[in-house]
């Protein structure tokens, strides 16, 4: 008796551990800062067709790609610097054929008040301006390379606060912590700050990369939704240029 009551439980506990439903997938993205609004979106977007569960961990591009290079688990890489991924296919972490640049963005000057040009931020009126960390920060190193070639980085110098991210840097200048700063021109749509364009020519073309680092099913499907047309409508309604 004892014999047939034991197989029944055992039976039993078999077919319960049958029924248990699968543990959902995840995903860890590491991305930069300045895709966070676009990439909520397409991930709610994802998470509600597709039995996966993703993580983003949102920062500068430079200290993200270090956290990988230092063994951080993550499976896609999307920076806005190609030398953030080219550093990652030199130290082995992401093969070369797995990467494609899907985006473009440009550069702008936000402030309260009207600034003409980098050669503006000169003045008198501007004793602050906030720049992202140029060796982790690409929007910082697009700016000093901006600013350096407009012959204009000397004067400004000491003016600069550095910050972690691009967007601490809006941040910034919207508290007022800051006159001035230098952004992306997507972080500062929607903003109510004033926005002056920096001509494209002064700057290394700023550009985001997706790297696949662990090329598994659940990773790969992801990173091809990334490149797909529904994910190009979210990037454009941001103000992400398409490549």
């Amino acid at each position: 008796m004892k014999k047939t009551t034991l197989a029944l439980s055992l039976l039993l506990l078999a077919g319960c551990s049958n029924d248990k439903p699968a543990e959902k997938a995840e995903i860890t993205v590491s991305a930069a800062a300045s895709l966070k609004d676009a990439l909520s979106v397409i991930e709610k977007n994802y998470e509600k067709d597709y039995d996966v569960d993703i993580k983003f961990n949102y920062g500068a591009s430079g200290s993200l790609a270090n956290q990988i290079k230092a063994g951080a688990l993550v499976d896609l890489f999307f920076s806005a610097a190609q030398s953030k991924v080219d550093d990652l296919v030199k130290a082995g972490t992401v093969k070369k054929e797995n990467q494609q640049t899907i985006l473009e963005n440009k550069l702008v000057i936000v402030s309260k008040s009207d600034v003409k040009d980098l050669n503006s931020l000169k003045q008198a009126s501007i004793k602050k301006i906030a720049v992202g960390t140029p060796e982790t920060v690409p929007a910082g190193a697009y700016a000093k390379e901006a600013l350096t070639k407009a012959d204009t980085w000397q004067d400004v110098q000491k003016k600069i606060v550095f910050t972690k991210d691009v967007r601490q840097a809006l941040t910034y200048v919207e508290s007022g912590n800051t006159d001035a700063g230098i952004v992306y021109a997507t972080d500062a749509k929607g903003t109510q700050l004033k926005q002056t364009d920096i001509q494209d020519a002064l700057h290394s073309p700023i550009t985001y990369p997706l790297a696949l680092i662990k090329d598994n099913q659940s990773s790969h499907a992801f990173y091809d939704y990334l490149q797909s047309d529904a994910a190009k409508k979210v990037y454009q309604s941001y103000g992400f240029n398409v490549k």
